[in-house]
């Protein structure tokens, strides 16, 4: 395809992705007053999963898949349902600007991990990175102050359950996407998350809850916008530029959401926060010095 040879428009289109996703933790909380988590990701994949129909239909793909690709889609699909499940909860019980803080900032150095252990290499800047990530996450959840078992309260639990799991997609996405189309990989795992959570969903919550203009706003911003559009794109762009290179892109995830929240949710910003989110950058780019990022 020729979006794979021109990298400047992957490079905007993975600019444009990722504003998307740091309006997200916004609109996530904002939703979350209207249905359940459960009925949330439902309606979430199923709508990424219709929009995605009809450029499989032009593409004229085969469904047939092999077994390493249905285990790759399988796995991506599990840690989707996973992380947002995290992801909603994390945002109704949490501050949804800290929460992008920490877990755009911490995925990356998650995915950095993962892939060195699987490489059997770990240098002395990705030693040092993951340093001053942690330090950089312990500081978003305040740690420091409030000691360690403030890292196991609702919000920074889920908070992490969304880091870890999406680094690790990313790495099975990378590998995934590696033997079966990008577009038929993204496709086939919007549609078995949507069947993962259907036993789960409440069908009459559609009926008797008041759905108004703030909430379809929002819900296609959080559903077409970070999800049909930005998370289609990274998972397009991730094997076209290597999962570490497209981990970085979410250097502006953090300051755009915590802006996004103070706007619309009136979220104070902290110096923890914004000290936290600094390092953890700092740290990313120690990580990746050496990939001339």
């Amino acid at each position: 395809m020729k979006i794979i040879k021109n990298y400047n428009i992957v490079y905007l289109l993975m600019s444009f992705a990722m504003l998307f996703w740091a309006v997200a933790w916004t609109n996530a909380k904002i939703v979350n007053e209207y249905l359940s988590f459960y009925n949330l990701i439902f309606l979430r994949f199923l709508l990424g999963f219709v929009c995605l129909f009809p450029f499989i239909i032009k593409k004229n793909f085969k469904i047939k898949l092999s077994i390493k690709a249905v285990f790759y889609t399988i796995g991506a699909s599990i840690l989707f349902f996973l992380y947002n499940i995290a992801f909603f909860k994390g945002t109704h019980f949490g501050n949804a600007g800290r929460g992008a803080v920490l877990v755009t900032t911490l995925n990356p150095l998650v995915t950095m991990f993962i892939i060195s252990i699987i490489e059997k290499n770990i240098e002395k800047n990705e030693v040092i990175g993951l340093c001053l990530g942690i330090i950089g996450g312990f500081s978003i959840m305040n740690v420091f102050s409030d000691g360690f078992t403030v890292m196991f309260n609702q919000s920074n639990l889920y908070f992490l359950i969304c880091a870890i799991t999406w680094g690790i997609m990313t790495v099975v996405i990378n590998y995934g996407q590696q033997t079966v189309n990008p577009l038929k990989f993204i496709f086939y795992c919007y549609f078995i998350t949507t069947l993962f959570v259907l036993p789960f969903i409440n069908v009459n919550e559609f009926f008797i809850n008041h759905l108004d203009a703030r909430f379809y706003i929002n819900f296609i911003l959080v559903s077409v916008g970070a999800m049909s559009f930005g998370t289609t794109v990274y998972m397009f762009a991730t094997p076209i530029l290597g999962p570490v290179k497209a981990s970085v892109f979410i250097f502006s995830v953090p300051f755009l959401a915590l802006g996004t929240a103070y706007i619309f949710l009136e979220e104070t910003i902290t110096w923890n926060v914004f000290f936290g989110g600094v390092l953890s950058l700092i740290a990313i780019y120690i990580v990746n010095k050496k990939s001339n990022l």
